[in-house]
């Protein structure tokens, strides 16, 4: 069984692809990182960035305690060098797919993450922070495009570096982003939200998505927090 600690956050979709494409048992721990709940002791012990998504693997492979992971990346590479799937074992073949997973966990990713706070989140509209990160996920876009001319997938067959790309583009338009100037992008996007597991994957979050993420009670939680805060947990939120 594998606890996964998860908020429908493109991070941890993620997660929830991969589980959903390959049939783990797992269950599902909501973490309402909009009120707090990822700074409780319990969860700093298993994620110690206060970050989701997480993951405990209660029946790792060499049958040993409980492994622990935090980093949506890690837990991704992880879960494929478990399961043996979506992950090549040919050299070549596989550092193509660490090389994307890298680029969106590095690059992708936290450059599209801070395009939604400046354009969605922060208090005010900081007009040149929101062209830098809007033309730089376009420049993003760009290079994904690039990459899959030609393929069906990121490194040629689906892989863990499809399930980490995928969810940080289904924000497009928050994004200031369109999919049609991007057209190999644009086909591979549809192939994936088509597949069977990606649908559960998402539908698992519906309950949660509902609820707001980021409002004017949880902006200090989400955006407000230093290196004190950490230091000041002696008990829960």
């Amino acid at each position: 069984m594998i606890d996964l600690y998860y908020w429908p956050t493109p991070n941890g979709h993620k997660i929830t692809i991969f589980l959903e494409e390959t049939g783990l048992d797992y269950r599902l721990i909501p973490v309402n990182i909009g009120t707090g709940e990822q700074f409780q002791p319990d969860f700093l012990q298993i994620s110690p960035n206060n970050r989701i998504p997480a993951l405990v693997d209660h029946h790792p492979a060499d049958e040993g305690e409980p492994i622990s992971l935090f980093e949506s990346g890690a837990i991704l590479l992880y879960l494929a060098e478990k399961t043996g799937q979506f992950l090549p074992c040919e050299p070549r073949n596989r550092k193509t797919v660490l090389e994307w997973l890298f680029w969106q966990v590095g690059g992708l990713g936290p450059m599209a993450g801070q395009n939604h706070h400046f354009v969605q989140y922060a208090p005010e509209k900081l007009s040149y922070a929101i062209d830098r990160y809007v033309r730089e996920t376009n420049r993003l876009y760009g290079v994904l495009n690039r990459q899959l001319a030609g393929r069906d997938y990121i490194a040629g067959d689906y892989s863990i570096a499809d399930m980490a790309c995928y969810p940080w583009i289904v924000p497009y338009e928050r994004q200031q982003q369109q999919l049609e100037d991007f057209p190999h992008l644009q086909q591979w996007f549809y192939a994936i939200q088509s597949r069977p597991a990606v649908v559960r994957a998402y539908l698992k979050g519906q309950p949660f998505a509902s609820r707001p993420t980021v409002n004017e009670e949880s902006r200090q939680i989400l955006f407000g927090q230093t290196a004190k805060t950490l230091e000041n947990l002696s008990e829960p939120l």
